[in-house]
């Protein structure tokens, strides 16, 4: 499989690199950049690990996909969206790693899915794939005897909270219990909240230091809490994670896919 890789000079983008270049199977097509960025014509595996591979970064998309059978899409939601529409148009699978997605963006991708597969998870960890998958299970066991909390932290860069993964959490959870995470969300507490709601899923932000991603869902009643967490220490987990998505989707139809169809969960 031909994986292009979009911002190949970002930290992410540097791993993706290197783990394409390490996996059999795989084969490095290209990698774009921001126009501009002085990374734009630079070898590839220099950028990653020091060494010459022979494919240079460029700033072209449109090029990128046409020459690629899967592209792997760790940056904004502004720029997922445009390239999931050259992923529709040009035949290209497209893994997409990106998180703050709103449903605007998720409307796009549903529409360029009709026409190539694409798998979409705000994490790309199996680790993290199997959380989820365990967070469903238990919430749908255990009765509304047992509130859900979802606490989250990550480093001091981030922009986005709750993480897309918390997120994926409470859908998870709230999935196990028949609900819509929509209504029954708690994100913010501040002042005299009063009682807690009950059945609600509450979400806890940290932010700080070097974090690469802590989540934990608890599940707390009177006398017992059950608690489920993954930590991550490298960010090479969602690279490792991502390019098996990325060889998992040759031959595939057509469709919006997640990790836990790539895991067969």
């Amino acid at each position: 499989m031909r994986i292009g890789i979009v911002g190949c000079a970002g930290r992410m983008g540097r791993m993706l690199v290197k783990e394409t270049l390490a996996t059999p199977g795989a084969e490095l097509a290209g990698g774009i950049e921001r126009a501009g960025s002085p990374a734009v014509g630079i070898d590839l595996g220099v950028l990653a690990e020091g060494t010459m591979v022979g494919v240079v970064a460029t700033d072209s998309a449109a090029d990128l996909f046409a020459v690629s059978d899967v592209v792997i899409d760790f940056s904004t939601p502004g720029a997922t969206v445009a390239h999931a529409a050259l992923a529709a148009k040009s035949d290209t699978a497209l893994v997409i790693g990106t998180t703050g997605m709103g449903p605007a963006d998720l409307a796009v991708l549903h529409a360029a899915a009709a026409e190539v597969p694409i798998v979409f998870s705000p994490n790309m960890s199996v680790g993290v794939t199997l959380l989820t998958a365990l967070t469903e299970r238990v919430a749908a066991i255990l009765g509304e005897d047992y509130d859900i909390e979802i606490v989250e932290m990550h480093h001091r860069h981030k922009v986005d909270a709750p993480s897309g993964t918390a997120l994926g959490l409470g859908r998870a959870a709230a999935a196990g219990r028949g609900i819509s995470l929509e209504a029954m969300s708690t994100r913010v507490r501040d002042g005299h909240t009063g009682p807690r709601v009950p059945g609600s899923i509450g979400f806890a932000t940290l932010r700080g230091g070097d974090v690469v991603g802590d989540h934990s869902v608890i599940f707390a009643a009177e006398g017992e809490r059950v608690e489920l967490t993954h930590k991550a220490s490298s960010r090479a987990v969602f690279a490792k994670g991502a390019v098996r998505a990325a060889l998992w989707c040759e031959g595939r139809p057509a469709g919006l896919w997640t990790m836990r169809d790539v895991l067969g969960l």
